[in-house]
């Protein structure tokens, strides 16, 4: 899972020119910005599916949390494991609290910024990526976001609906984006073959 923030809603102010024969179409490259949009992009590893996405214009805490309960309510008993990287946001206070509250923990968690699991980032992680919780969170190396596989979905959303789309509004482009995960997951969704095999490029 991760964020794609700044997906512009772009209105070209004119509609593209048909290309004639033996030309590329035309495409009109002045137009108006009526504002950006922030995709919590959830994909399930082993069916390729765009799980309960979140459209919003913001990314706080609140937001990824509101995201996570999404998620985990869709089957509230199943054992989850989030593959995500290393933003604060993803590993917050109020997503302690949610972990424990979900995993029936009941031990004292301790203060935010002075002692115990919520005092700093790294405790706050390394309670988050505990194996024997129900609900566990695998934080990608830094600067190697790029392994998560939602960023190759990323790609594939730009490519395919907004590089070269015409939004009217925030609503149009929040509605067109929901409509193409419906149809990606319909007829496009598969798992990625993963080709890393983790062999180093130089020594």
């Amino acid at each position: 899972m991760d964020e794609q923030t700044g997906i512009q809603a772009l209105e070209r102010i004119a509609a593209d020119l048909l290309p004639r024969s033996g030309m590329l179409a035309r495409r009109e490259y002045e137009y108006m910005r009526h504002g950006t949009l922030g995709l919590f992009g959830n994909l399930h590893v082993a069916t390729g599916e765009i799980l309960s996405p979140l459209i919003r214009e913001t990314r706080t805490e609140e937001d990824f949390l509101e995201n996570i309960d999404g998620l985990v309510c869709t089957d509230a008993t199943a054992h989850w494991r989030f593959v995500t990287d290393n933003l604060n946001t993803h590993a917050s206070e109020s997503l302690v609290l949610y972990v424990a509250a979900h995993c029936g923990i009941e031990t004292d968690l301790g203060v935010k910024g002075r002692h115990g699991i919520l005092k700093s980032l790294q405790s706050r992680r390394e309670f988050l990526t505990e194996k024997s919780h129900r609900i566990r969170f695998v934080y990608t190396p830094k600067h190697c976001s790029w392994l998560n596989q939602i960023e190759i979905w990323f790609g594939t959303l730009r490519k395919k609906l907004t590089r070269y789309g015409s939004f009217c509004s925030l609503d149009n482009l929040q509605e067109r984006i929901i409509r193409f995960i419906n149809y990606y997951n319909e007829t496009m969704a598969k798992p990625y073959r993963w080709t890393c095999d983790g062999t180093l490029l130089c020594k």
